[in-house]
């Protein structure tokens, strides 16, 4: 630790800080544009100038000294550093008024009016008038993607956009052209942006050049309500901030969290919003005579009824969907346990994992933040760039620090890194778990990671695949490497509350063949086919495909519309608040269950979201410890059952990013960026 006096106070501080990174563990504010604490040092704005006594007679940009590069005083004495010297306060106004030589201050009518940085510091740091009154330049807006609108004409240079393309998402996808007056931002040949995460730099943009084009001139950021949320549209559980308006949802942010999602969220994280209230489910439906007709819920009720008292037990079954939290999934399983139905399951893509051999065999043992710390990588059917893109961006991060060989089987993808393609199919898999090529490395490394996806453990062999990327991901120490990455938001909370078949149960893929049941229960089940000769009872949100099939329709909540619990792909157990209420006569499920119960004569133990959480508490402690991940036992993954490995490649489940769940399907925004992605749109530069 190194010490300096930074305004009098002395503080120990690590020899590679930067000033600015020392001067804020003193208390101190420094203002900032281009300095962000996720990406490459730029020194370009110079608004971090600050004091170094002893030093140059001029002021120096913290955000580009070290504490190690300071020299000490005459007698040894620690350096002084000062933030609020006359040099310092007239050399930041002096950068402030040459940012605004060419800012049009257009706050008035700019959407980042109300949280702009340049605004805040300018009341902070800056003169209240300027000694430049030339024309301002200005600077044509470039198309650059469905995600971001530019106004260019804002921009101060910063770079964080270029930086964040370059070095998070990998893609480099933003530049500067021209030099001096006439340098811009932009993509090349006013291209759309093809990262997954490109949204980000609507937060990282310290102006209003960059801002999120679904979002332009609908509110002011001071009309908001803010209320704390989980995101569903994969298994991270990114921490994200739902902002709404009156009962409408506005905009969706990301939150921090270290452990999880850091300040990042994914494209359709951000801009899932206008599918939040497009072909949403508002009312009970009835099938008659081939048609649906809005019924009210003692109908739609009464209709379920009949269906099941008719209807063995062992002809009922329920599908859990990918975006159902635990509670909705417990009053589910609590309805099917009253009626004696064994034949449940929320595997609806037919993965073969199962919480009987323990729950290490079906989480991300490594955890996210463990990725930092892996010194080799093994990727098994996935394509984690579009299964969890934010998961993506701390690999490569890890990557280029350096020293970080990465094995992929499956598709031969562009995953932002380089990597060695060892096969697409589960011998190559064989071949590493033998010792051969990649095989060796594995064993030499300390802290393996073993990343399988959905894309492997779907398959017909699955089981046999997990067990042999078990035997390479076997615990070491305090370490394990193996680590699932699942698809869907509900997964894990499904398989720890043993949302699976009981004895002599059917799974989904048996549950969804014609004459295998008389009554089927979609709660939330989009993404599964039940084929004719069940009567199909759907409880969701939306009208997608499990709605088109469905004979009687229950209308659900939609997640930003719900408190509740999920737990993400490395067990991760977390809460989500609800932000907006559900749209007419629909509620949360958890709440339909309970009442059908009683229309059943087998009325559930709880009336409230408290008494169902104590049940769930009660039977799966480990679910009360919110943003913990409970101990699991790596011992069990010695003895996972083997069996014989199939053939042809192993493929991610996820063939296009922006549309694989009915909110992503009902998103005008989220169909753009799909054609864009697939080439069937050809933007043009006027548009």
């Amino acid at each position: 630790m190194a010490r300096i006096i930074v305004d009098g106070i002395e503080v120990d501080v690590p020899p590679e800080y930067t000033l600015l990174q020392a001067c804020e563990e003193a208390g101190k504010e420094i203002p900032r544009f281009c300095y962000h604490e996720r990406l490459s040092v730029a020194g370009n704005c110079r608004m971090c100038l600050v004091e170094v006594k002893g030093g140059p007679p001029k002021p120096t940009a913290s955000c580009a000294m070290s504490v190690r590069d300071l020299r000490p005083g005459p007698n040894g004495e620690p350096p002084v550093v000062l933030t609020n010297s006359p040099m310092v306060k007239k050399a930041r106004e002096g950068v402030m008024e040459f940012l605004l030589i060419n800012h049009p201050l257009d706050c008035p009518i700019c959407d980042q009016g109300g949280e702009c940085d340049l605004q805040d510091q300018a009341m902070a740091f800056g003169l209240d008038r300027s000694r430049y009154h030339e024309s301002k330049r200005a600077v044509e807006n470039k198309y650059i993607g469905a995600l971001v609108k530019t106004e260019m004409t804002r921009c101060i240079h910063c770079t964080r956009c270029v930086r964040f393309t370059a070095e998070v998402c990998g893609t480099s996808d933003m530049g500067a052209i021209g030099r001096g007056e006439d340098m811009e931002i932009t993509t090349y040949l006013e291209k759309a942006m093809t990262s997954e995460l490109q949204g980000n730099v609507t937060d990282l943009c310290p102006v209003g050049a960059l801002l999120p084009k679904p979002q332009n001139f609908r509110a002011r950021p001071w009309e908001y309500n803010k209320t704390p949320g989980v995101d569903v549209m994969d298994a991270l559980g990114s921490a994200i901030r739902i902002d709404t308006r009156g009962r409408e949802v506005m905009r969706i942010l990301p939150r921090l969290n270290e452990a999880v999602n850091e300040e990042w969220i994914s494209d359709k994280s951000r801009q899932i919003v206008d599918g939040l209230k497009t072909q949403r489910l508002d009312r009970p439906y009835v099938r008659e005579n081939g048609k649906l007709r809005p019924a009210s819920w003692t109908q739609a009720f009464t209709a379920i009824a009949a269906k099941v008292k008719a209807a063995a037990p062992e002809k009922i079954g329920f599908i859990g969907g990918d975006l159902s939290s635990v509670e909705d999934l417990f009053a589910a399983k609590a309805l099917a346990e009253s009626l004696g139905v064994k034949n449940i399951d929320g595997r609806q893509d037919g993965v073969k994992l199962d919480p009987a051999r323990g729950r290490a065999s079906y989480l991300f043992n490594a955890t996210i933040e463990g990725v930092d710390r892996a010194d080799a990588l093994l990727i098994v059917g996935s394509n984690p760039r579009w299964e969890a893109p934010v998961l993506n961006a701390r690999i490569r991060r890890r990557w280029r620090h350096g020293d970080f060989p990465i094995g992929v089987i499956g598709e031969n993808l562009d995953l932002t890194y380089s990597y060695t393609h060892l096969g697409s199919g589960p011998d190559a898999l064989a071949k590493v778990a033998q010792g051969e090529g990649f095989g060796e490395i594995l064993a030499k490394a300390e802290r393996p990671l073993i990343l399988v996806g959905q894309g492997a453990l779907a398959r017909e062999d699955g089981a046999a695949i997990l067990a042999l990327a078990a035997k390479l991901g076997g615990p070491k120490g305090d370490w394990t490497g193996l680590s699932i990455l699942h698809t869907a938001a509900a997964r894990v909370g499904a398989l720890d509350i043993g949302f699976v078949p009981g004895e002599g149960g059917l799974d989904a893929a048996a549950m969804a063949k014609a004459g295998a049941l008389d009554v089927a229960f979609l709660v939330g089940a989009d993404e599964i086919n039940v084929e004719l000769g069940a009567f199909v009872v759907y409880v969701g949100s939306h009208g997608d495909r499990g709605a088109h099939r469905a004979d009687v329709i229950l209308p659900g909540a939609a997640y930003t519309e719900k408190t509740g619990t999920y737990v993400n792909t490395e067990g991760r157990v977390q809460i989500s608040d609800r932000a907006a209420f559900p749209p007419g006569d629909a509620r949360e499920d958890w709440a339909i269950f309970r009442a059908l119960s009683a229309t059943l004569g087998k009325a559930l133990p709880f009336d409230s979201l408290t008494q169902l959480r104590a049940k769930i508490y009660e039977a799966y402690p480990w679910l009360a410890r919110v943003d913990a991940i409970a101990t699991s036992d790596p011992i069990s993954l010695a003895s996972l059952p083997s069996g014989t490995l199939g053939h042809g490649a192993l493929v991610s489940p996820i063939s296009d990013f922006f549309l694989t769940n009915p909110i992503a399907r009902a998103s005008r925004v989220m169909g753009e960026c799909s054609a864009l992605a697939h080439g069937r749109v050809t933007a043009q530069a006027a548009e």
